[in-house]
């Protein structure tokens, strides 16, 4: 299973995204922004947390327009696999790759902590390695994290069953408590907390590697 992990200006949570992807048995190769096409034989792009760009205009608007981003959208359009997380999350609701848009912490502060999540649903590549409603714990940091879709949207989310995670603690003011949402076709993953950064017992917890084996394991077996 062959992962490409896109790399922008500002990007701090590339590595750790690369380092879990390996551990649970991808090969990763990291993408420079200005690429205008990804690898060859890439199963899933991952875009990383970070602060793109400084985070100018809005979170992730500059990122979207990276040549990269086009490869992205065509990679998805033709079926492929895409994983944003924080910031990623951000750049790939600015793509129009997944629905909503992210706001500033209802809060108005940047929010660093480790939280409680539910996994929403269980039919996903993405969350197969979890038991639905299992509670996790994983660390969120972002400012600009409060999930906005209006009352039609999050309706049509919750019919198509495409809240992957919710908040226990709602930390940003997220609609719905939502912190993770899936595309259409199921193949589109897009979370504010970061489940690359809890793979590791040494780091704080191990909750994030079930969504990283099981993505992996989906792969290899498709």
């Amino acid at each position: 299973m062959k992962a490409a992990v896109i790399v922008f200006p500002g990007s701090n949570c590339d590595r750790d995204m690369a380092v879990a992807l390996r551990a649970a048995g991808a090969d990763v190769e990291m993408v420079w922004h200005k690429d205008a096409g990804l690898p060859r034989g890439v199963d899933l792009v991952a875009v990383p947390g970070g602060f793109s760009f400084g985070d100018y205009l809005r979170c992730g608007a500059i990122a979207a327009q990276s040549p990269v981003c086009r490869a992205v959208i065509d990679h998805v359009h033709k079926g492929g696999y895409a994983l944003g997380v924080c910031n990623g999350f951000q750049v790939l609701t600015e793509t129009g790759l997944l629905p909503g848009a992210l706001m500033r912490n209802a809060g108005i502060r940047f929010v660093c902590k480790t939280v409680p999540l539910t996994v929403a649903t269980a039919d996903s590549d993405f969350t197969r390695g979890y038991a639905k409603g299992a509670e996790l714990q994983i660390p969120v940091a972002h400012h600009d994290g409060n999930y906005f879709v209006d009352a039609a949207q999050l309706e049509q989310l919750r019919a198509e069953d495409r809240i992957a995670f919710t908040y226990g603690d709602n930390p940003n003011g997220s609609t719905g408590g939502i912190a993770g949402v899936l595309s259409e076709n199921r193949r589109v993953l897009g979370m504010m907390p970061h489940p690359e950064r809890a793979v590791d017992a040494g780091h704080g917890g191990t909750d994030g590697r079930g969504l990283f084996e099981g993505l992996v394991g989906a792969l290899v077996a498709a």
